[in-house]
């Protein structure tokens, strides 16, 4: 009973875990280029209560073994494509397919997104909506009134009182060989780590990379309908281990009374 206490007591720290980052998910399902994580569970070590093989295989009985939990795994995330919103607007940009934007942290680091709601800073940069600067860097003329992406992610940009557009760069697109591998680190971004691999380079289109899509977002691939499911089944393994824990209380508390 002693050992229930503590298994219980696992499946319940598990699933405060697993609300957690469903709880993160459902924050979240209005954010641009989100992608929501799962968690992934792993049970602990088991016990083997008839450990003499000879004697146990001789007389026909199997070892019997007991298991004394679960632990949290990883919590996974996942890069599948979410719905993409029309906006209208020509710096609004999408990657319909595998890829991520580059973009250049304060430290001179890069990190990587799928949010393509850039903007154009006081120097005429392309910039994220927080502020960093988009790789490689763009930069459009003076008086910029349209731009388009054209094939291979061609940005052109047509200024004030010219008739023809300008090309200012070409959009590059970054992959990973395991992108779950990546790490958080808010904002909408992601770094590499030894997990993801390095990044390889492509331009829209090309073979195993996305296309750039200019005048709509990816919004978050959260379901909202899935996320309350899985909120009702942890809520429910929570309760069931709790129970285990009460029930192994109440065993305990017999125990205790017994009289010779």
């Amino acid at each position: 009973m002693i050992k229930a206490l503590s298994t219980a007591a696992s499946g319940m720290k598990a699933q405060q875990t697993n609300v957690d980052a469903i709880a993160n998910n459902l924050a979240n399902v209005n954010t641009t280029g989100f992608k929501r994580s799962r968690v992934q569970f792993k049970d602990l070590l088991y016990q083997t209560l008839t450990p003499n093989q000879r004697e146990t295989a001789a007389a026909g009985i199997k070892s019997i073994q007991l298991g004394h939990g679960v632990r949290i795994a990883a919590i996974q995330r996942e890069f599948e494509q979410g719905p993409t919103r029309m906006t209208g607007n020509a710096l609004d940009m999408t990657i319909s397919g595998e890829g991520f934007f580059r973009v250049e942290m304060a430290d001179g680091s890069y990190a990587y997104t799928r949010d393509g709601s850039f903007t154009i800073d006081a120097d005429s940069t392309m910039v994220t909506s927080s502020g960093y600067k988009v790789a490689p860097g763009i930069i459009f003329p003076d008086g910029t009134q349209e731009v388009a992406v054209a094939e291979g992610g061609l940005i052109q940009a047509r200024a004030g009182g010219e008739e023809v557009a300008e090309e200012i760069g070409t959009l590059e697109i970054y992959r990973f060989a395991n992108p779950a591998g990546m790490r958080a680190i808010g904002g909408n971004l992601f770094v590499e780590t030894e997990a993801s691999g390095i990044p390889q380079t492509g331009e829209s289109g090309a073979e195993g990379f996305g296309t750039v899509e200019s005048g709509m977002l990816e919004t978050s691939n959260v379901s909202v309908v899935e996320e309350m499911v899985a909120m009702i089944e942890a809520q429910r393994a929570y309760e069931l281990n709790s129970k285990a824990i009460q029930t192994s209380e109440d065993m305990l508390a017999l125990v205790n009374q017994l009289k010779r």
